[in-house]
C-alpha cells in the first residue's frame, strides 16, 4: 500500500529549539529591514551595540525555546481541548511576563540605567511573541490530530475494502461453483476428456481465488483469466471469444488479482450470448501504462438486477491504495481501463 506522505510536525525538543530560532530570525529580518528603510539608517560602527545586539538576539532564542517547551508540555498532556488551550495560553502569557520581569532587573543589575521603558517594551515584545508561539503551538497539535484522525480512517477504510474484497471473493466462489458444476456433471459420461480438461481449469481457477496477495502480477492475472475463460468457453462454445492484445512488457507490472475476471463476469453477466449474438472481449494493454477490457452492449431483455458492488469495489481500492483511477465508459461499447502498476511496496505481493 502506498505511504502517505506525513508532515514531520511534531511537539518534541528539537522543534521547539528550530521553531524558536525560525521565528526570532523572521523577527530579525522584519525589524533589520524597517531599520534600513527608516530615516536614521546608519549602521552601528562600534562593537559594543553589535555584541549587545547579539546577546539580545541569543536570549529571545532561549526565551523563546522555554516558552514554546511549556506549550508543547501543555499540548501534549492527555486533558481536554479547552484545558490544554486555557492552560496553555495564560500559562504562556504569565511565563513572558515572569521572563520579562527577571530580564529587565538583570539588565538593571548589569547597566544600571534601564529606564522603565525598556521593562515595558520587554514585556510588550514578549507578550506578542508568546501569543505568536501559542497560535504556532495551536497549529501543530491541530495538523497533528487531523493527520491521526486521517490515518485512522483511511486504515478503517482501507480494511473495509479488504473486508469487502474477501466478501466479493467468498460471493464469488458459490456462485462460480454453482455453475461450473452443472456444466461439469453435463460432460461426465458425455465428453469425459473435455471434462478432466474443464476440471484441471476449474481447480487452477479455484486455487487462484483463494490465495490471499493483495496484488500480483498481470501475468499471473492473465493466466487465471485464461483458465476461467476456458470454461465458460465450455458452456457458451464459439459464442464467447475473448481476444488478447498484451504488450510483453506489461508482464511484470502488477494488478489487483480476480480484476479481469470480475470485468469478464459482468460482461457474461449482462449480455446476450447465442448463435445469433456471439459476444467478443477484448482485453488489451495501452500505452497509458492500463489494461482495457471492452464488449459490444448487447444488453439482455431480462438483465440479471445488481448493485455493482465488485465493480465499485474495484474502483474504490485502486483510489483508495494507489491514488489511480479506473476509467469507465459506456458509449455502444463497455470498456473499463485498469491501471498497471510499474512497482509497489513489497509487502504487499
Amino acid at each position: 500500500m502506498r505511504k502517505n506522505k506525513q508532515s514531520n510536525l511534531s511537539l518534541d525538543h528539537w522543534s521547539a529549539i528550530k521553531l524558536s530560532i525560525f521565528i526570532n530570525l523572521l523577527l530579525f529580518i522584519f525589524v533589520f529591514i524597517g531599520y534600513i528603510f527608516s530615516e536614521n539608517n546608519a549602521l552601528p560602527t562600534n562593537q559594543e551595540p553589535v555584541m549587545g545586539s547579539i546577546l539580545h538576539f541569543s536570549f529571545s532564542i532561549f526565551i523563546s525555546y522555554l516558552l514554546f517547551e511549556y506549550c508543547f508540555w501543555a499540548f501534549r498532556k492527555k486533558w481536554g481541548t479547552r484545558k490544554k488551550m486555557f492552560i496553555a495560553l495564560f500559562g504562556t502569557l504569565g511565563l513572558s511576563i515572569v521572563i520579562s520581569f527577571a530580564y529587565s532587573n538583570l539588565a538593571t543589575y548589569f547597566l544600571h540605567d534601564v529606564s522603565n521603558q525598556f521593562f515595558v517594551s520587554t514585556l510588550i515584545k514578549n507578550l506578542v511573541m508568546s501569543l505568536i508561539i501559542y497560535l504556532v503551538t495551536q497549529f501543530i497539535a491541530t495538523t497533528i490530530q487531523n493527520q491521526k484522525i486521517s490515518l485512522e480512517n483511511q486504515t478503517l477504510l482501507a480494511e473495509n475494502m479488504r473486508n469487502r474484497y474477501e466478501a466479493l471473493k467468498n460471493q464469488l466462489n458459490p456462485h462460480f461453483l454453482f455453475n461450473t458444476l452443472n456444466t461439469l456433471d453435463g460432460l461426465i459420461g458425455f465428453d469425459d476428456e473435455k471434462a478432466h480438461y474443464y476440471l484441471q481449469n476449474l481447480s487452477s481457477s479455484f486455487r487462484y481465488t483463494i490465495q490471499n496477495k493483495e496484488i500480483t502480477s498481470l501475468k499471473e492475472e492473465l493466466d487465471f483469466v485464461k483458465s476461467y475463460a476456458h470454461l465458460m468457453k465450455i458452456r457458451y462454445g464459439d459464442n464467447l471469444s475473448i481476444q488478447y492484445n498484451i504488450d510483453k512488457k506489461y508482464c511484470d507490472f502488477l494488478i489487483m488479482p480476480i480484476s479481469l475476471q470480475l470485468l469478464i463476469e459482468n460482461a457474461v453477466k449482462h449480455n446476450i450470448i447465442n448463435d445469433k449474438l456471439p459476444l467478443t472481449i477484448f482485453i488489451e494493454t495501452t500505452e497509458n501504462d492500463t489494461i482495457k477490457v471492452s464488449n459490444t452492449i448487447q444488453p439482455k431483455i431480462n438483465a440479471e438486477t445488481g448493485e455493482g458492488v465488485g465493480l465499485a469495489n474495484l474502483v474504490e481500492r485502486y483510489n483508495l491504495l494507489f491514488h489511480k483511477e479506473v476509467l469507465i465508459t459506456q458509449n455502444g461499447v463497455f470498456g473499463v481501463e485498469i491501471p498497471l502498476i510499474e512497482q509497489i511496496n513489497d509487502n504487499l505481493i
